[in-house]
């Protein structure tokens, strides 16, 4: 890669990735293949092959033994299900099962009922409110990486230039991803021993993660 023609060609395919709008979740209760074919139809363009699958029933199942997901109600998933999976779906390439339970352990234990003021809806709808802001500022970093990318090597052989700088900036990206790792990782283990203080306070056994 060493020219912006490539660069443009990466943000024409990331552009035709968006997130899935509150409006466009059914309010109906869904059987689970109704959830798995809405979820890889609306999400298809996140695919890296077109054999991939967004979600399975086995999948699913896993979400619901590992308590990131409610038991569905006679084998029906609600909107607030379709919205935890979303959610789950964006973590789970970053963050280990045991991470996205103690970060959706509140959202599940507070808002999922939504009985109160603020629902898992609200709480979805203002999170995704930041996508547009968030994209811009993405994409001027990734060009940013790029330019200096292409500034490195200069002094090998032209043949061998383009691979180098694009491994250069495949690194650049990579080591910012590592370290807003860290950051969330950080955060969700502080999230975790709030949660095991006010459980210890309350008298009661803190749940193993």
């Amino acid at each position: 890669m060493n020219n912006l023609e490539e660069l443009s060609k990466l943000f024409k395919r990331l552009s035709k990735l968006d997130y899935i709008r509150p409006e466009d979740v059914p309010n109906i209760d869904l059987y689970m293949d109704q959830v798995t074919t809405f979820m890889d139809h609306h999400m298809e363009a996140s695919k890296r092959h077109p054999e991939d699958k967004i979600l399975t029933k086995t999948m699913i199942n896993n979400y619901a033994k590992n308590d990131l997901l409610p038991p569905p109600v006679k084998k029906k998933y609600s909107k607030e299900h379709m919205l935890l999976l979303i959610f789950i779906y964006y973590f789970k390439s970053i963050l280990s099962i045991s991470d996205i339970q103690t970060l959706l352990h509140p959202l599940t234990s507070e808002y999922f009922s939504g009985d109160g003021q603020l629902n898992l809806e609200d709480i979805y709808r203002e999170v995704f409110s930041l996508q547009n802001e968030q994209l811009d500022t993405f994409t001027r970093d990734v060009k940013n990486k790029f330019k200096s990318s292409a500034k490195t090597f200069e002094n090998v052989p032209e043949e061998e230039r383009e691979a180098l700088q694009s491994f250069s900036f495949i690194c650049a990206l990579s080591f910012d991803v590592y370290l807003k790792k860290q950051m969330i990782e950080a955060m969700i283990d502080n999230m975790a021993q709030k949660a095991a203080k006010r459980q210890n306070k309350d008298g009661s056994v803190p749940k193993d993660r």
